[in-house]
């Protein structure tokens, strides 16, 4: 974990994050929390790191998401040498 990030007021951002029980609460909360922007953009980071995952190359990654190469590459870096997140996120689902 990223020591820089683990602050009283990120614990307080996750927090009210676990809390949340439906996606209406979800929608609700990140729509008060982030601009319209940057949830799309956080959305197509999660879209393209399943794509990757499915093994898509980065152009068909790019057509259907319209993410730049990039930010595809930066997730590939994530899904390869990052924290697991993604992966942990992935298993959960399936």
């Amino acid at each position: 974990m990223n020591k820089k990030l683990k602050t009283d007021a990120v614990d307080q951002l996750f927090n009210a994050i676990l809390c949340l029980q439906t996606r209406e609460e979800c929608y609700t909360f990140f729509e008060d929390l982030c601009t319209v922007n940057e949830l799309l953009s956080l959305s197509q980071r999660y879209e393209v790191a399943a794509m990757l995952r499915n093994h898509k190359t980065y152009l068909e990654i790019a057509e259907k998401t319209g993410a730049s190469t990039a930010t595809i590459s930066r997730v590939n870096r994530s899904l390869n040498y990052g924290n697991d997140g993604y992966n942990m996120v992935f298993e959960r689902l399936s």
